[in-house]
C-alpha cells in the first residue's frame, strides 16, 4: 500500500436499526467513515450489573483510519444511547489498493 496511516474498523452495537443508522450517517457526514455497515440483528449475550443478559442487537463497522478515532470515539458517545457502549476498534492488516484508496479519499 505504500503509505503509513493505520486502517481500522470500529465497532459499536445498539438495539435499534434507527439507531445504527443515525450513528452511519453521522460518522459519514462528518468524513469521519469511509463507510459504515450495519448488520444485523444479532443476539448478544452479556453480563450487565450481575445479570446473565440476552438482547437482539444491530452491530456498526466503521471503515477509516486510526487518526481519525478519537473523534469517531467522542461523536459515538455522544449519540449513542447505551450508558456504556461497546466501542472496539480491529486494525485492518491490509486491503486492496484500490479500496484502501478509495477509503483515504473518503474520511
Amino acid at each position: 500500500m505504500g503509505n503509513k496511516l493505520q486502517y481500522i474498523q470500529v465497532s459499536t452495537t445498539v438495539a435499534k436499526k434507527t439507531d445504527a443508522e443515525k450513528i452511519a450517517k453521522v460518522l459519514s457526514d462528518k468524513k469521519l467513515s469511509a463507510c459504515t455497515q450495519i448488520i444485523g440483528p444479532i443476539t448478544s449475550v452479556y453480563r450487565w450489573k450481575g445479570k446473565l443478559e440476552k438482547s437482539k442487537e444491530w452491530l456498526c463497522v466503521a471503515k477509516t483510519d486510526q487518526k481519525h478515532y478519537a473523534k469517531i470515539e467522542k461523536v459515538i458517545k455522544k449519540v449513542h444511547p447505551y450508558q456504556l457502549p461497546e466501542i472496539i476498534v480491529t486494525p485492518i492488516l491490509n486491503g486492496s489498493r484500490e479500496y484502501i484508496g478509495w477509503m483515504q479519499k473518503q474520511v
